[in-house]
């Protein structure tokens, strides 16, 4: 996937929140975790509450260090009551691998956790006339009884599987679509037949979702801050001892979103004052080409750290000092992912 393409951030950007976006992120990983003992293995594992996901359904989380410190994010899908497949990033998908391979075991009758990832790639396509584009490229009479954050993997795309989840990374209406490696090239031409669908990079991948508050793994979570800190407390709510937990709702620092006046944005590692003294850091900064403004996010010292809307700080930016306002999240409230379609 490119910065951009010929049309540029900003003309994709819009599009896929008008229109359609089409978007390459087969370099994701993919584990599945199969066999007996399954969901009490990947309980201990990772933060998701296993026990409340029914098949069919996948939910956001997180891989922890011993301090509850952030390894990557995640997305764990429930295919059956003992088989799960586990999407992380790419930057993380050795590490996650060994991670949780220590964590489940090896021993007699311990689950398989198998790494997928070459063999499997991953197609998003993301904007509020996605799934008209689906009925039309993609016949099939259940997409719109997706519901958001559920799945299907009974499609069939040119004789192979597909999974297609109602999940995304931009805010808007949309699925991802994962299919064999070697049919992804013809899955992504099919696709752009479609009038309605531009490819879209990762620039505007990045501004998408910002605009909407979701975080970036490396820039806005890191081993050295918590879930609570970065804004998750409330998805901490499992009951088994996964790695991790006891330090998980520890708040040092508090990830706050800011709004800059103007185009001028703050960028990765620009410092946050409060009245002259350096009190955090922009861990992503950009323009919203939606919002008309520039957006960010920042950790900000707990003691230091807005308890609402409003609150004034300066950014350093390079040679400026940018004014910036504390915000609630999401910058960009317009977007169709929850809209209801049956």
């Amino acid at each position: 996937m490119p910065i951009q393409y010929p049309g540029g951030i900003i003309a994709e950007h819009l599009h896929t929140r008008e229109q359609a976006g089409l978007f390459d992120i087969s370099h994701m990983g993919e584990f599945i975790l199969d066999g007996a003992g399954s969901a009490e293995a990947i309980s201990r594992a990772l933060t998701v509450n296993i026990a409340t996901l029914k098949p069919g359904r996948c939910r956001y989380g997180f891989l922890l260090n011993e301090r509850g410190g952030i390894m990557d994010d995640l997305i764990v899908y429930r295919m059956a009551d003992e088989r799960f497949m586990i999407v992380v990033n790419a930057g993380c998908r050795s590490s996650d691998y060994a991670a949780i391979k220590e964590r489940i075991g090896n021993g007699p009758g311990a689950p398989v956790l198998e790494d997928i990832s070459d063999a499997t790639a991953k197609l998003d396509l993301q904007g509020p006339q996605s799934f008209d584009v689906l009925d039309a490229v993609l016949p099939c009479g259940h997409w719109r009884r997706l519901p958001y954050f559920g799945f299907t993997h009974e499609a069939v795309f040119d004789g192979a599987p597909l999974l297609v989840s109602r999940t995304g990374y931009t805010g808007e209406l949309g699925v991802e679509i994962y299919c064999p490696s070697d049919k992804a090239l013809k899955l992504w031409e099919l696709l752009l037949t479609d009038a309605r669908v531009k490819p879209v990079g990762l620039g505007a991948r990045d501004t998408l979702r910002l605009e909407v508050g979701l975080p970036l793994n490396g820039q806005d979570l890191d081993e050295q801050h918590t879930p609570a800190e970065a804004g998750y407390a409330a998805m901490l709510t499992s009951q088994a001892p996964y790695v991790g937990k006891e330090e998980s709702h520890t708040v040092r620092q508090k990830l706050t979103a800011l709004v800059i006046p103007g185009r001028r944005s703050a960028r990765h590692g620009d410092a946050v004052l409060l009245g002259g003294k350096e009190v955090g850091v922009v861990t992503s900064g950009s323009f919203g080409p939606s919002v008309g403004n520039a957006v960010a996010l920042a950790y900000i010292e707990a003691e230091h750290a807005a308890a609402s809307a409003g609150m004034a700080y300066t950014v350093r930016a390079a040679k400026a000092e940018l004014d910036a306002l504390t915000a609630e999240l999401p910058f960009y409230k317009g977007g169709t992912a929850r809209r209801t379609l049956v």
